[in-house]
């Protein structure tokens, strides 16, 4: 039996749930040529793998307000953030999915610059990145994205 999300209720609930100034920033993907490392402290329920259209992105609202994109690709779920880093749009969740030299990606539709699904590199231009969010299927089918980035790439001073 699949589950089906509320998005209203399921975004109340995750945003009284979280704490107060322990998240990154507002639009954590930005510029960086050393993208740091982190732990994060839970899971949203995004979606039914199900809903997930292979190849193809939707995006996804985290408690403190910043945006990830979701992508399905060969089974395998990905989410980063959804502002693009040179546009500064929150559109990645309507890019073009693919690889490039086998690396899983997904393109810019603004700028049309690629990025690296697996580590948020920038693959055409290193000096910008978007951070990665951890994502998995629960056993009952439910997509989770982690709230807090595994890889975030910071603005550049």
């Amino acid at each position: 039996m699949t589950s089906t999300l509320n998005p209203t209720t399921d975004l109340d609930s995750a945003r009284r749930a979280s704490t107060s100034g322990t998240s990154a920033p507002l639009g954590t993907s930005h510029r960086s040529s050393a993208p740091r490392t982190s732990t994060f402290r839970g899971e949203i329920p995004v979606c039914p793998v199900e809903s997930l259209i292979g190849g193809r992105g939707v995006a996804a609202l985290l408690p403190d307000g910043r945006q990830v994109a979701v992508y399905l690709i060969d089974g395998t779920v990905y989410a980063v953030c959804n502002i693009d880093p040179v546009a500064r749009a929150a559109v990645m969740s309507r890019g073009l999915v693919g690889d490039r030299s086998g690396v899983p990606a997904v393109i810019s539709p603004i700028g049309k610059q690629a990025y690296s699904l697996a580590d948020g590199r920038g693959i055409d231009d290193p000096e910008h990145g978007v951070s990665v969010f951890p994502a998995r299927v629960a056993a009952d089918g439910t997509v989770l994205v982690a709230t807090e980035a595994a890889i975030r790439h910071t603005l550049a001073a």
